[in-house]
């Protein structure tokens, strides 16, 4: 079997990489649109269903795609526009919990199997100021919630619940357990 993510992030690339997988990279092209009246818990496992149809497939190949959005105050924030909304995003973000939620579709030609992850991530009181040098200096404004765990945000985290990787981008232990469990691929 050949792995395809179906993304361009660079993060969810590296994961994979991290895991020594081998796989190709095949973006895709889906509408990542969305009806505000969609349940956010749902919006991100539609989205990664959508780039997974939107993915050419072949015999012997999986294709793993991935949606991910940050939640606060029942508001999806998703990546911020300008260096205005990133700060506006972390101000909102400070001294709160929030819920970072991706949605993983995992497919072949004959199995599809869509879920969604959520991670509890914990913030502690930072000023705008702080919040002003973060988006400075890593430039969030590709990153959900306009921030990455693994870089200098990770300094305004205080603790999260649940997958780490799923904060970066892609919830990598439920990504092992569906390959292994309904594809009989073991990514370890």
């Amino acid at each position: 079997m050949k792995l395809i993510l179906a993304s361009k992030s660079p993060r969810r690339k590296e994961i994979l990489s991290m895991m020594g997988a081998d796989f190709e990279v095949r973006v895709s092209d889906a509408d990542e649109r969305y009806d505000v009246t969609t349940p956010v818990y749902d919006v991100p496992k539609m989205l990664a269903e959508r780039k997974a149809f939107a993915t050419k497939i072949g015999n012997g190949e999986i294709i793993i795609a991935c949606d991910t959005v940050v939640l606060c105050e029942r508001q999806i924030l998703g990546k911020p526009k300008t260096r205005e909304n990133a700060i506006k995003m972390l101000e909102l973000l400070s001294g709160k919990a929030h819920y970072v939620i991706s949605g993983i579709c995992v497919r072949s030609v004959d199995k599809t199997v869509c879920e969604s992850v959520e991670t509890k991530v914990f913030m502690r009181n930072f000023t705008k100021e702080e919040a002003e040098r973060y988006v400075d200096k890593f430039s969030p404004l590709d990153k959900a919630g306009a921030y990455g765990i693994q870089d200098g945000a990770g300094a305004f985290v205080e603790k999260i619940e649940g997958d780490f990787y799923n904060v970066v981008g892609l919830p990598l232990c439920r990504l092992c357990e569906i390959l292994k469990n309904s594809f009989g691929f073991d990514l370890i």
